[in-house]
């Protein structure tokens, strides 16, 4: 499962949801979307605005964490 660290970013860069939607280009809907991980797919395009606006890299915005389940299933083949 992928976990999205937005929010984290904001917070380190004391940006608002509001700055940074002005800054990238999208809704405010839209960050509030991938901020709270309800987000399908995100556009490379959006992902290159999104680290220039929170001066950070791809692996700073989203973090991968096994699933609990399908690590036990696997661990069990």
């Amino acid at each position: 499962m992928i976990i999205v660290n937005v929010d984290v970013m904001l917070a380190k860069r004391k940006m608002r949801v509001s700055d940074l939607a002005e800054r990238v280009g999208i809704t405010l809907a839209n960050v509030s979307i991938l901020k709270n991980g309800h987000a399908k797919a995100i556009r490379v395009d959006t992902l290159n605005k999104l680290c220039k606006a929170l001066d950070c890299q791809p692996g700073d915005l989203f973090e991968y964490v096994p699933d609990p389940e399908n690590a036990q299933a696997a661990e069990e083949a």
